[in-house]
């Protein structure tokens, strides 16, 4: 028996609100929601679904009759195919706004919590160009657009060097010019594309797993640092360093070139040797006179400039006098313990990964940061009453979990703890919201502010302040 199409079309629906994960929203004539992942609150659309559940429908905006005055001219010429930037479409104002308010809902819809005063959102001075990290893949058979492949043209070269279709694995799409990093990054990616391409250097094919060029990452700092680490399929030494010499002669600039040779299914580096090919292995960040050297796998918040902002309201809802012992959760590579270690007595943190603890080790040392101490665990099982004994009862602990939050065992240890204050970073308030719920009735919020770290995107950072009731 033939499947029955669930695939309907709605006329003239107005788009009323921004939900999760960058789709908006709009009423189905049912009352069911629909999520749209093209058009912007205001907009007056038909809709054409493609997935039906119990409770909402997700499907495309097919005809535009009304434009929404939140919305504003994407800058960048692959807006729409490219998933990189969801919100270009929207006037940054109207951005900051639905950030503020998914914040809210989650913490008083999740978390049922008793909200102060709400700080409005910190927006970001740089609305584009703020990314100090990205990742290109190489593809010998790059995404072709709609317009392309009903083309009679000659499609030529298909070569990419870009990002993955968002939800296709095996297909990059080739670009031109990206709005997300400062120069020189997209004059290094052209530069390297077309260099490969006069010289035959072969783009790798993921379903096949051929082809020597895989991925390409550019990583810069505020005070002009660059890395630039290609990664190749197979060792081919003579093309490999005629690629790395061509970078290194075309782009002096560049402090830290290097590479890795990756046979494996999939291309992550974190289990790689990578090689040092020309200038240091690390470049340097700094922040308030503060040095911290990033190394082809350190985790660095990636909007440098914001990422101060976020640290100082970080600091001062710590309310640090300089007398308190405490307990940075989820340090990372000690970038926040670092940050506050000035206006505190002593700070201990704690983080799983162990390459990110010895760049914490080293950073301190770097800076000349005597009151600092990190140990290297899984949080749950190393967050114990036995730490506690060992290194004293924090005053104040300060935590910046995943995305996923924090474990419940470690909230019930921090309630046992029973710190005065808990400062609570998150980079999504629906979990944060939900162990705030599960403190509530030890701990008030006593202030919110929310920060936006990635303009151009649905994502955003909460600070939470928590005081003992």
């Amino acid at each position: 028996m033939a499947r029955k199409n669930r695939k309907q079309v709605f006329t003239n629906l107005e788009v009323i609100d921004a939900g999760a994960k960058g789709k908006t929203v709009a009423k189905a004539p049912d009352g069911k929601v629909v999520f749209l992942s093209n058009a912007v609150p205001g907009d007056v659309v038909d809709v054409q679904t493609f997935k039906k559940r119990k409770a909402y429908y997700e499907g495309k905006a097919i005809a535009f009759h009304k434009l929404s005055d939140k919305r504003t001219e994407p800058k960048c010429e692959h807006f729409g195919t490219c998933g990189g930037c969801k919100w270009q479409h929207m006037s940054y104002d109207s951005q900051l706004f639905y950030k503020q308010k998914e914040v809210t809902n989650n913490l008083t819809r999740i978390g049922h919590i008793e909200l102060p005063e709400v700080t409005p959102i910190l927006g970001s001075a740089e609305q584009y160009f703020y990314r100090n990290k990205m990742e290109f893949s190489f593809s010998d058979s790059r995404w072709l657009t709609l317009e392309e492949i009903q083309s009679d043209k000659d499609l030529g070269d298909r070569n990419a060097l870009g990002f993955h279709i968002p939800g296709m694995w095996d297909k990059i799409l080739d670009i031109k010019k990206c709005w997300l990093q400062a120069d020189p990054s997209n004059a290094i990616r052209n530069s390297v594309k077309q260099f490969a391409i006069n010289n035959n250097l072969e783009f790798f094919n993921t379903r096949n797993q051929t082809g020597l060029l895989r991925t390409m990452m550019i990583r810069t700092t505020s005070i002009g640092e660059i890395m630039v680490l290609i990664q190749f399929f197979k060792e081919d030494s003579e093309k490999r360093k005629l690629l790395l010499d061509h970078l290194k002669n075309t782009f002096p600039e560049i402090t830290s070139l290097q590479y890795v040779i990756n046979g494996k299914a999939n291309d992550t580096i974190y289990d790689q040797e990578v090689v040092c090919y020309h200038g240091r292995d690390h470049i340097f960040e700094e922040m308030e006179g503060l040095k911290f050297k990033i190394n082809a796998k350190s985790f660095y918040q990636t909007n440098s400039e914001q990422a101060y902002e976020l640290y100082k309201i970080t600091r001062d809802f710590a309310g640090l006098t300089g007398s308190e012992l405490v307990y940075d959760l989820y340090t990372g590579t000690g970038t926040i313990a670092q940050f506050v270690a000035k206006n505190a007595k002593h700070v201990v943190g704690v983080e799983s990964v162990p390459d990110a603890i010895t760049a914490a080790k080293e950073n301190a040392q770097l800076n000349n940061i005597d009151n600092v101490e990190f140990y290297v665990g899984d949080m749950k099982n190393v967050f114990n009453q036995e730490f506690i004994n060992t290194h004293g009862q924090p005053d104040i602990i300060i935590t910046d979990p995943p995305r996923d939050g924090m474990h419940k065992d470690v909230v019930k240890q921090i309630l046992n703890i029973s710190p005065e204050k808990i400062v609570y970073v998150s980079c999504n308030s629906a979990t944060q919201a939900r162990d705030l719920a599960l403190m509530d009735s030890v701990y008030k919020v006593t202030k919110t502010q929310a920060v936006d770290m990635f303009p151009q995107t649905h994502h955003v950072e909460n600070v939470v302040l928590l005081e003992r009731r």
